[in-house]
């Protein structure tokens, strides 16, 4: 969390000062000394999670000491509402837009238009499988999904029975951290069931209830985000 929170402010920074001398004045209002004033668009998955809520505390704070404007609009898990939010921003001539993808397939369109538009775009989080992405601000979920294995395997022992909640289908974390997990899991234990619970708490405790009715004797649950982890605690 520290070291995203770290680049994000650095990306943001940086962007807000490259933009700042650059672009035509009808993209920002101009406050009293006459100066353009950067705006960024944030299209964020949903705030329906806690830890996006404090990425967009972080953003509205660093956008508010560096004196940038900041229009903030929630997917709420909905590609189909998050393609429409960005085009809105993108028509609204925003300088810089940062993009926290719900699907990372579906959000390349997105980041094509802001590309042709000649908006930097900033991925958070999550990836876009296509366009130009000028910085993709992540961690490491690759390595998250292999030390997961790992820490059950420290606890509980090889060859154990685990389950798998998988976040949202077509997000570029869902898919790095299974593939992590499974670099480990698929040697080293048996994975007996994994289901979507698109990365949220009510839809995690009802499909870890399913997993734990089927196989009464799962020792061990991975859940891809810590949403479905109390879901299914």
């Amino acid at each position: 969390m520290k070291k995203i929170w770290t680049l994000l402010v650095a990306a943001i920074t940086v962007l807000a000062v490259l933009t700042s001398g650059c672009g035509s004045s009808d993209k920002a209002a101009k406050p009293a000394d006459g100066k353009k004033t950067t705006t960024i668009g944030f299209s964020i998955s949903t705030l329906n999670n806690p830890f996006f809520v404090s990425v967009r505390k972080g953003v509205e704070e660093e956008a508010k000491k560096l004196g940038v404007n900041v229009k903030i609009v929630d997917a709420q898990n909905d590609p189909a509402k998050q393609a429409n939010d960005i085009s809105d921003l993108i028509q609204q001539k925003v300088d810089v837009l940062l993009i926290n993808p719900v699907d990372s397939a579906a959000v390349s369109t997105s980041v094509a238009a802001a590309n042709k538009a000649s908006i930097p775009v900033l991925a958070l989080d999550r990836s876009a499988d296509k366009g130009t992405v000028a910085s993709f601000i992540a961690s490491d979920n690759v390595k998250g999904g292999e030390m997961a294995a790992e820490y059950i395997i420290q606890k509980l022992g090889e060859k154990v029975k685990v389950a798998e909640l998988e976040g949202i289908p077509g997000a570029s974390a869902t898919r790095e951290r299974g593939e992590g997990f499974h670099k480990v899991a698929d040697q080293k234990l048996t994975v007996v069931a994994k289901q979507s619970a698109d990365f949220d708490r009510s839809k995690g405790l009802t499909v870890a209830e399913n997993m734990l009715q089927a196989n009464p004797d799962i020792q061990a649950i991975f859940a891809q985000n810590d949403e479905m982890a109390l879901g299914a605690i």
